[in-house]
């Protein structure tokens, strides 16, 4: 089995999903942007290769209903409100895409999540958007057990 470099957060998962949430609602503000968000919640992966007690967590949801200028200006407000809310910036530049959309990846290690972050503006493929996707490391369950049924 392998080892984590880090101590996984003792969490059970709906306590994470709701951590989760929290993470992205506050996303959501910092680009300023109103438009439509999609639903669905946070899905629970185990990480089995450290533990049959530990999972991670990934939201993939996205802003949409919104024009250009907004995807520039919620990036643009983003990357500003990132840095003084606890997150650092590792990579903020164009996609590896035909498009070269922006992107930003920054971490949160105090709460010990990641975040992707891709603005789409309107094309003849598809609308304006901006997509996010948080992940968090791995957190420590209750018991194995208590992950059964989990998704």
């Amino acid at each position: 089995m392998k080892e984590l470099d880090y101590a996984p957060v003792r969490m059970d998962p709906e306590p994470a999903r709701t951590k989760a949430k929290q993470v992205s609602g506050s996303l959501l503000e910092m680009t300023g942007v109103k438009g439509k968000v999609t639903e669905p919640g946070p899905s629970v992966t185990r990480c089995r290769e450290y533990g049959d007690d530990l999972f991670s967590l990934s939201h993939p949801w996205s802003v949409y209903e919104i024009t250009d200028e907004q995807v520039e200006a919620g990036l643009t407000n983003l990357r500003k409100a990132l840095g003084g809310n606890g997150w650092k910036i590792t990579k903020d530049g164009k996609a590896n895409s035909q498009a070269q959309d922006p992107e930003i990846y920054a971490d949160y290690d105090a709460e010990q999540f990641a975040l992707h972050v891709t603005g789409n503006k309107k094309s003849a493929t598809g609308n304006a958007m901006i997509l996010f996707k948080v992940v968090s490391k791995c957190f420590k369950a209750e018991s194995a057990k208590s992950l059964d049924g989990e998704y």
